[in-house]
Parts: structure tokens; C-alpha cells; sequence
């Protein structure tokens, strides 16, 4: 009889984790079920058609019907007809609400990626929030990724689509298309954070310019095309794993109103690069501070300290070191090879030759044709760039060395070419 009362409640415990396992699987397909229908809807409202609907999502289907124009037009090639450049692919509102012969912004911001660094966008318009243009080079299926990714940004982080124009540059036999047949890809993509989360994954993909197939990263293609993105009257152009001193564009904007930059002048920002661990300065007492401890050092001085020496950094260093919050003009150079300073220059600034890609004499080129020009580097007093982590031997791609060695060449040809551009120029680099 007492073995007959434990069975039964053995039978009632057995009955109940039963029924409760059932209303655990009903439960967990009901959301599943709900988390796919949502994950379709979100998706249907990312890329899908947007026929018939004129209601709240009038200005999210405005923007994907100008991706549509964008991509239709089949972009335009290069001067070499090696690229595809889609400008403006992403327009942000800044540059679409820009009326016909109004007033432009003064400075932006002009950067060049992979998608696999495409996730430092974050950080740097969060320090820069001003306009922004971001040139994009992709290549195979990151054709098709890059679309899709940049368009989400748009979607779902406002202060992306309030500042950032992006820009595609692929090889002039790929072509960029609407992502409509792509949703497995896409999956999960529901906020702003999920896209970055997305692009986090792509992260470190291709070591520095290794990208796969062989195929040479455009440096100075893409360069020129975010200068030319942007109306603004300066631009300053960095590597997207730099970022700039902080509160940079309203102290330079101080700085020109009260001293108008001469036609023939340029900017230089001193660069850095501070190890990895590190948070990144915004100001100069906080990069002085750590570049005294050995944490911050000039930008490229294991690999090529010869190439940023010119800056001067132990007289900029000790200079204007307490942060008024002003900027001015610190001191006045004459560029000398090999120096390739990052700096703010007007739109009348030579463009980048485009001819160098990969590795070596990309900014350098440049730099030696704005000094053959006639050109004049005023380092600015408190305003700087860094580099995310420490560039040491080793960490490049297997090909370094010998593209260093084949643009050098070319680099040689492009200097007897600026006798011709410039005859009755005096300077030679």
C-alpha cells in the first residue's frame, strides 16, 4: 500500500515536469515563431519593396529608393577604367538638405576602409561629430556585404545618416546591386548596435592590404574620392584607425576666423600612435602626459622614423602646452623628403596620384608634390591625430617589402613628372 501512495506520486511529480517541459517548447516556439516574423518584417523594411507604403515609414523608403537611384546609375570608372566608384552611394542629411549656392561646412573629415575596419566609424564620429565621407573599397562578395552594411548604418544609427556620405569603389568588373535576395545574411540586423556587432565580425579579416584574390587596395583612388564627396571648404584625410585631437573642427574653425589661411598654406596635425591598451587622448596635456611614459610615441618610428621627424615633436611637445581651448599656428616648415605629414588643406590642394596602391610612397607623393607647388606646413599648436596601437615589424603582409620597392620606382617617375607639371617651379623633392 505505501509503495502503491509513492508510485502515484511519482506519476503526478513525472506528469507535471512533463506538462511543464510541453508549455517550455510551446512557449520557446511561440517566440521563436515571433522572432521570425519580426526578423522578416525588419528585414522586408531594410531592403524590401516599398510600393504602397506612404504612412511613418515615408522617409525610410525615400532613403532606400536613392540607393536604388544610386546603384542603377552602374557608377562611373576611374582614370585608369580599373575602378568602379559609386559616389555618394549613402547620402547623409547634411549633404542632401545642401541647398544650391549656400553655405558650405567648413571642415570635414575624409577617410578610406575595408569593411573589415569599417567598425572604427563608431568611435571616430562619435569623437568628431561633424561631416564625415568614407570611401570604401570591396572587392568579390564584400561587394554585396558593403552595400548592405553601409545601407543598415544609415537605417538604424541616426547620427550616421545626420553626417556620414558613403562612398563604394570596387573593380570596374563588379557591380554593386539592391540586397534584396540576401536575407540570410542579414539576419539579427535590428539596431544600430547589431550592424556594428555585424561589421565586428568582418574585423581583421585580411591582414593590412591582403586582400583575397591578389588584388591591389586603391589608397589614393579612395582618398580622392572621400575628398571629393564632401563640399566642404577644408578637409582633413586620415586612416580610418586614426582619430583626431578632440573638439578639433570648432577650434579650427575659431582659428580661420580670426586669422584667414593664406592660399598656399596647409595644416599639419602631428601624428602619433599609442599602444593598444591605452584609451585614446582627446587633448594635448592628456597625449603629453602619456607620450612622456613611453604609452603614446610618434607615429611610425619603428618602422620609418624618418618619415614623421621633420614634425619637430619635442618642439611641439614643449610648446603651447597648457589647453586653452585655442588654436593657432605653432610654427611654419618646409617640407623635406621623405615627410608625409596628415594635414588640413582647401580644396585647391593637389589631388592624391592614384597610380600608387598598396604599400609605400601613397602620402608621400603628395606631400613632395604640395612642396614642389609652392605649398607652406603650419603645424598647429594643439591639434594631433592617433593611430589605434603600435605600428612595429612584422605585423604587415607578406608583399611589404616588395611593393615598397616597385612604387619606389614609380616614385622616381612621378618626381620627374612634376618638373613638367611645374616648370617654373624652383623646388625639387
Amino acid at each position: 500500500m505505501h509503495l502503491s501512495k509513492k508510485c502515484s506520486a511519482f506519476k503526478v511529480v513525472l506528469s507535471a515536469l512533463l506538462i511543464v517541459a510541453l508549455l517550455q517548447l510551446i512557449y520557446l516556439s511561440f517566440l521563436s515563431r515571433f522572432h521570425g516574423k519580426q526578423q522578416r518584417y525588419r528585414y522586408s523594411e531594410l531592403f524590401g519593396s516599398s510600393a504602397g507604403r506612404k504612412n511613418a515609414h515615408t522617409e525610410k523608403n525615400s532613403r532606400k529608393e536613392r540607393l536604388r537611384y544610386s546603384l542603377s546609375t552602374g557608377g562611373i570608372f576611374d582614370n585608369s577604367g580599373q575602378y568602379r566608384i559609386y559616389k555618394n552611394l549613402i547620402k547623409s542629411d547634411f549633404t542632401s538638405d545642401l541647398k544650391p549656392g549656400s553655405e558650405p561646412n567648413v571642415l570635414a573629415l575624409g577617410t578610406h576602409t575595408t569593411i573589415n575596419n569599417l567598425h572604427h566609424l563608431e568611435s571616430l564620429l562619435d569623437r568628431w561629430q561633424n561631416p564625415l565621407s568614407v570611401a570604401i573599397f570591396a572587392h568579390g562578395q564584400d561587394v554585396k556585404f558593403a552595400t548592405a552594411l553601409v545601407y543598415a548604418l544609415s537605417f538604424f544609427c541616426p547620427h550616421i545618416q545626420a553626417l556620414v556620405d558613403f562612398h563604394l569603389v570596387c573593380l570596374s568588373g563588379e557591380m554593386a546591386s539592391f540586397p534584396e535576395q540576401d536575407r540570410e545574411h542579414f539576419a539579427g540586423l535590428e539596431d544600430c548596435p547589431s550592424v556594428f556587432s555585424r561589421l565586428e565580425t568582418y574585423r581583421d579579416k585580411h591582414k593590412n592590404y591582403a586582400i583575397s584574390g591578389n588584388v591591389s587596395y586603391p589608397n589614393n583612388l579612395l582618398r580622392n574620392v572621400a575628398r571629393g564627396g564632401t563640399e566642404s571648404s577644408y578637409i582633413l584625410v586620415i586612416d580610418i584607425d586614426m582619430m583626431p585631437s578632440a573638439d578639433l573642427h570648432q577650434q579650427f574653425l575659431d582659428m580661420i576666423t580670426k586669422r584667414e589661411p593664406a592660399s598656399d598654406e596647409v595644416f599639419v596635425l602631428p601624428a602619433f600612435e599609442i599602444r593598444h591598451a591605452r584609451k585614446l587622448p582627446g587633448t594635448k596635456s592628456e597625449l603629453v602626459q602619456l607620450y612622456q611614459v613611453g604609452e603614446v610615441r610618434p607615429f611610425y618610428e619603428e618602422l620609418c622614423p624618418r618619415c614623421q621627424a621633420p614634425t619637430n615633436y619635442s618642439r611641439w611637445v614643449n610648446s603651447h602646452v597648457r589647453d586653452t581651448g585655442t588654436l593657432e599656428v605653432a610654427y611654419t616648415l618646409t617640407w623635406v623628403d621623405p615627410w608625409e605629414p596628415f594635414y588640413i588643406g582647401s580644396r585647391t590642394v593637389p589631388l592624391y596620384d592614384e597610380n600608387f596602391k598598396q604599400y609605400g610612397f601613397n602620402r608621400i607623393s603628395q606631400a613632395c608634390e604640395l612642396h614642389v607647388a609652392g605649398f607652406r606646413f603650419s603645424v598647429l599648436s594643439s591639434a594631433f591625430v592617433v593611430h589605434r596601437g603600435f605600428k612595429i615589424q612584422g605585423e604587415f603582409h607578406a608583399k611589404k617589402d616588395e611593393e615598397n620597392k616597385q612604387n619606389r620606382i614609380l616614385f622616381r617617375s612621378f618626381k620627374e613628372g612634376l618638373k613638367t607639371k611645374y616648370p617654373s617651379s624652383s623646388r625639387r623633392c
